[in-house]
């Protein structure tokens, strides 16, 4: 997977990718690998890398991104689901993530059906 990870996503220069250290590379690769319109946590990247327990550093990782939107920081979210941070605010990561066809789980609303009396 070292071959894969230091090569650069598509639309990252090569001279940028090679200045971030190999946990960095692999965490962006990992965020690279949700589908659009889906979110993963930080625990499920760290758990892809083989770091479970590493949830904080990915955080970490992410936040320093430089490659966003091209690596998609913007689909890891907080393990309850919620949003979380992100570098150009919540809602510009909230319209990211809805552009790709993303539906926020807390948008869904029970229609109550009528009873019958």
């Amino acid at each position: 997977m070292t071959d894969v990870v230091r090569r650069p996503p598509s639309g990252v220069p090569r001279a940028a990718w090679a200045r971030l250290t190999l946990f960095q590379q692999t965490v962006y690769r990992a965020a690279c690998d949700i589908p659009a319109g889906q979110t993963r946590s930080y625990r499920w990247v760290a758990e892809r890398i083989g770091r479970p327990g590493a949830a904080r550093a990915v955080g970490g990782a992410l936040r320093r991104n430089p490659f966003a939107p091209i690596v998609p920081c913007h689909r890891v979210v907080r393990s309850d689901g919620t949003l979380g941070g992100y570098a150009r605010g919540s809602a510009r990561k909230r319209t990211l993530l809805q552009q790709e066809g993303w539906r926020d789980p807390a948008d869904a609303r029970i229609v109550p059906r009528r009873l019958p009396c």
